[in-house]
């Protein structure tokens, strides 16, 4: 630990320029009498603010403050500090070091007295960083809370194994029968398990990595697009813990060589929840992913996803039209399969036959027939869409155009009739065209067939809790084309958004119906450039373009609006 510079807090604040001598001596007064700390005297008193108190700390004694936006604590240095030890010190630790050190955050770094308690606690040096005591406070609910309720149930595994086993080497060698009696019929297992699910629809999170490695398995969860590790396991319980996912996913728990796929419907904290489950061996043992999808269907909706009004109004549009081809475009994870969900929402009429064929079926809804992909039974896209149009559809949802027969297969039935929804894999709108191409379809049926594309990208909302305001600087504006002086908002972090400042996200979209122009410029194979270019012209607001609505009514942050159409 480097060492604390002896001046007093008030010294301090003083030489700093945060407080005058009066403001000092006044404060020292009232103290006195109320026996509080210093600082909470002069933040009660309003002679300045925590962020003043903490930047004014960090400036005199050198020591990075930090405003936990970015900090998430390591899972090991939690565990290095009990809940009741922190909450007492207001302090909560970060990570921790390979040479022996433990970094945590602290709103008095000139506490002493904590500083030794946690080194002799903890037997590590002590590396400070300065955050804001209601951060610390906040902080410290959010991450101990969370954490609990799984380290209750590994503690219960851990000795319910050792029960059974007796050591971690008799339980590795133990049959998978025997491994599935345990996973099956034992609480401690169960609890585990249901725990980690708990978290994740508690966090709202899409996806859970279970990754084993050479000492621990890592639980990681993705919330709004990015991956958190959550807990760490012993290695011990990775093989459990697995066999229970796969006895739910109707699995073969036997099979550990290669690749399977699952399926787990089940009702999670009041939620009816579909989980998806891949399995894939690795060098340390198998790795599983849950996909999560929450089929109470509450996010469907064209007006809840967050189009521009106009392109909503437009979308509203094109989905009436009796045949065509209307096609959801972007990366994976961008919200394409929602969109299209949200559009077969619109057209659902107990009039309208629609028939969906899908991999995997992610929503069900009344009044659709829906089919899922099963290659194993040559159950493709193809051979289904080919059956599907002796079953007198009036709408069909082809889940991903993926291959040279779907992609002329989707065409032909848009022109002889039918609504065609469906998605692809590119980076815009007009890049589209450039694919259909090169799955083999002439530009003339292409010009013909298709009404609409649209090309989204998910981006992470700001925190409507912690977000502040922040003015564009002459420097800014020249790298975001937005005038300097203009108001916008910035990510903070707090416990609701767990540190991050977003909370949720948004859809950011380009719409481009196709006109009687661009089916000319289609058809006559013009430049992708070209095609766009016209678009733009005529209405299209382009992804960057919405971005930057979205950046100015402070929904999203700048970072996200370049992170996201950074290459667009």
């Amino acid at each position: 630990m480097k060492p604390i510079r002896t001046l007093k807090l008030g010294e301090l604040l003083v030489n700093a320029g945060a407080i005058s001598p009066a403001n000092l001596q006044a404060a020292l007064g009232e103290q006195k009498v109320s026996h509080m700390r210093l600082g909470e005297v002069l933040i009660k008193n309003g002679y300045l603010t925590e962020m003043h108190l903490a930047e004014a700390l960090s400036a005199q004694l050198g020591i990075p403050f930090i405003s936990l936006v970015k900090e998430r604590p390591n899972q090991n240095a939690l565990s290095m500090i009990p809940e009741n030890v922190a909450a007492r010190l207001n302090v909560i630790p970060l990570s921790l070091t390979y040479d022996g050190r433990i970094t945590v955050a602290m709103s008095d770094p000139m506490d002493t007295l904590a500083i030794d308690e946690i080194n002799m606690l903890t037997n590590r040096e002590v590396d400070i960083r300065i955050a804001t005591a209601s951060d610390i406070n906040k902080a410290l609910s959010s991450y101990y809370r969370v954490q609990s309720s799984v380290e209750d149930a590994v503690q219960d595994v851990m000795k319910q194994t050792a029960n059974i086993s007796g050591s971690t080497q008799i339980m590795s060698q133990m049959a998978p029968q025997d491994i599935a009696t345990v996973n099956t019929d034992d609480a401690p297992v169960v609890r585990l398990v249901n725990s980690i699910l708990e978290q994740s629809v508690k966090e709202k999170a899409s996806d859970i990595h279970i990754e084993p490695s050479d000492s621990t398995t890592s639980v990681r969860m993705r919330i709004d697009g990015m991956l958190f590790l959550t807990t760490e396991i012993p290695k011990n319980l990775h093989m459990p813990l697995i066999a229970r996912i796969k006895i739910l996913a109707g699995m073969d728990i036997a099979e550990k060589r290669r690749p399977q796929d699952g399926r787990i419907l089940i009702k999670v904290s009041g939620k009816k929840m579909d989980m998806r489950v891949s399995t894939l061996p690795s060098i340390f043992g198998e790795k599983a992913v849950l996909r999560l999808l929450d089929q109470d269907n509450e996010h469907i909706g064209i007006e809840k996803l967050g189009f521009e009004h106009d392109q909503a109004e437009k979308l509203k549009q094109v989905v009436t039209a009796p045949h065509g081809i209307i096609l959801v475009t972007g990366p994976t994870g961008s919200g394409k399969s929602t969109t299209l969900y949200s559009l077969l929402e619109l057209i659902n009429k107990p009039e309208v036959n629609i028939i969906t064929i899908e991999d995997p079926v992610e929503y069900t809804i009344a009044g659709i027939t829906q089919i899922q992909v099963n290659e194993k039974i040559d159950v493709t896209f193809g051979s289904a869409l080919r059956s599907i149009l002796r079953q007198d559809p009036d709408k069909l949802m082809v889940g991903e155009i993926r291959d040279q027969e779907t992609a002329h297969l989707a065409v032909r039935v848009a022109l002889t009739g039918h609504l065609v929804l469906s998605t692809l894999h590119t980076n815009d709108a007009p890049a589209s065209i450039n694919r259909l191409v090169d799955m083999g379809v002439p530009n003339f049926l292409i010009a013909s067939s298709l009404r609409c594309i649209v090309a989204q990208r998910l981006v992470r909302k700001l925190c409507n809790n912690c977000k502040k305001e922040i003015e564009v600087t002459e420097e800014m504006s020249a790298d975001i084309n937005i005038p300097a002086g203009t108001k916008i908002f910035s990510p903070v972090g707090c416990a609701s958004c767990r540190f991050t400042g977003h909370s949720g996200r948004t859809v950011i979209a380009e719409l481009m119906v196709i006109d009687p122009n661009l089916r000319e410029l289609i058809n006559n194979a013009r430049p992708q450039q070209e095609i766009k270019d016209y678009a733009v012209k005529n209405g299209m607001s382009t992804l960057r373009d919405v971005a930057m609505k979205k950046v100015l009514d402070g929904t999203i942050s700048v970072e996200e609006m370049l992170i996201t159409t950074m290459f667009d």
